[in-house]
């Protein structure tokens, strides 16, 4: 890897081989029954926008996950079929096929099987996989497709199958960090100062928000928000110690994925960091230990945000490939 290497002072720390190379994509895991292939990757994007896939035909998987706003929906929560209000923010799907479980909670442990929780939950598609195959059955495309990619299994496969397949292709490691990373681009001073802060141990940022994707996929209380009708991986673990713990989101295309936190209770990137500086804004017992005020300045507060939008990548949102 080729790293830029410059007299800017707060640069030096970082543009190291070490540092660059927690960031080197690692390889994706993917089933042995679900090799990528075009095919399967082409089938996956046309179910993946096809409202078919919801009871009443008004919405598919598109409708709360848009390319422009790295897959999410811009909702605090997004509208079902039969206009149903949903229960949780709609996370981004980028860098998805890198995740070791799915849902906020983790409650589901591959992608394939991930698909089904839309399909099934009451404010979202309100549906059922094989009523799906049975409509899909009367399109002479999808029947096609189906048998051209997944020839030994039933057709109601091929509609999670392919969906997890085309998941797996929202890859984005093109922002400019990952730019600058690899000498091809600069961060300006503010950002570069951003970026000390958020590596640094005076905000301990890069402990949950570390690696690759900008997590480290544990669960965590940050205390930002009231636990009111969502319990987080309580409701799969039944723990006392898992109240209002959710899985730690990747910051990749942060700046593009408002409203925030698991209900989209924060409006603003500022305002999220402003619930960091403080120690969260509603303290709880099964609040992360690491979560604590601060203190940092209005000027700090706006060095991380000015670091933190340095990792959209424009490259992933316009990527025609993932558009429809």
């Amino acid at each position: 890897m080729t790293l830029l290497i410059g007299c800017q002072r707060d640069a030096k720390p970082f543009l190291t081989n070490d540092f660059a190379n927690q960031f080197t994509i690692p390889k994706m895991q993917v089933p042995a029954n679900n090799l990528l292939t075009d095919d399967r990757i082409e089938l996956g994007k046309y179910l993946f926008y096809n409202p078919a896939m919801s009871k009443d035909s008004s919405i598919s998987c598109s409708s709360c996950h848009l390319p422009e706003h790295a897959f999410t929906d811009q909702r605090m929560f997004s509208i079902g079929s039969d206009k149903q209000l949903g229960t949780s923010n709609s996370p981004s799907l980028a860098n998805i096929g890198y995740h070791p479980y799915f849902t906020r909670a983790g409650g589901v442990n591959s992608l394939e099987i991930q698909v089904l929780v839309p399909i099934q939950e009451h404010n979202e598609f309100n549906f059922n996989l094989l009523k799906i195959e049975s409509r899909l059955k009367q399109d002479s495309y999808f029947v096609h497709m189906a048998k051209k990619t997944y020839p030994d299994n039933e057709p109601y496969f091929a509609i999670t199958a392919s969906i997890a397949s085309f998941e797996r292709t929202l890859v984005s490691n093109q922002s400019r960090f990952d730019y600058y990373l690899n000498g091809l681009g600069t961060l300006n001073d503010q950002e570069r100062l951003g970026m000390e802060l958020f590596f640094s141990a005076k905000t301990n940022c890069s402990h949950c928000h570390g690696g690759f994707n900008f997590t480290d996929y544990s669960f965590s209380n940050n205390g930002a928000v009231t636990i009111k009708n969502d319990s987080g991986r309580y409701r799969i673990t039944h723990l006392t110690s898992d109240i209002g713990q959710f899985k730690v989101p990747s910051l990749r295309n942060v700046a593009l994925t408002a409203p925030y936190m698991h209900d989209g209770s924060i409006g603003s990137l500022k305002e999220v960091l402003v619930s960091y500086n403080k120690g969260g804004n509603n303290k709880a017992y099964t609040q992360n230990h690491l979560i604590k005020e601060l203190q940092l300045s209005d000027k700090e507060l706006a060095q991380l945000e000015a670091f933190l939008n340095t990792l959209t990548d424009y490259n992933f949102i316009q990527n025609p490939k993932f558009k429809h």
